[in-house]
């Protein structure tokens, strides 16, 4: 059970940043490009970049390279899922309108046929 308690710690302290958070917002409803994130986030391009990276390494959102540019979009539902719902929970905590209802489904992910 320690091991699995490690773990779980270990996810919730990669959702613990605001940036990560944001980050999984702008790519809710599909792929975007490393530019289109780092102008929503509003964040300096390296820090977004290094988040990416991390959401990237832990499987939570998954990359495509087109030419120069690099895509990104969800990999992991469930991660969005649990964001919306606390989001949502603390929303109501704080007397906010839930930014639930603004997050959008997460789009599937492509096949590409072999």
């Amino acid at each position: 059970m320690s091991e699995l308690f490690e773990e779980v710690a270990n996810y919730f302290s990669l959702l613990c940043e605001p940036t990560r958070l944001k980050i999984l917002y702008a790519v809710c409803n599909g792929e975007r490009s490393v530019g289109d994130i780092v102008n929503e986030v509003e964040s300096t391009q390296a820090n977004v970049s290094r988040q990416i990276n991390m959401l990237y390494r832990a499987k939570i959102l998954a990359r495509r390279k087109e030419g120069t540019q690099v895509y990104y979009r969800v990999d992991d539902e469930k991660t969005v899922d649990l964001c919306k719902a606390v989001c949502g929970r603390v929303a109501a905590q704080i007397g906010m309108p839930s930014p639930v209802v603004q997050l959008p489904v997460v789009a599937r992910k492509r096949r590409v046929a072999a």
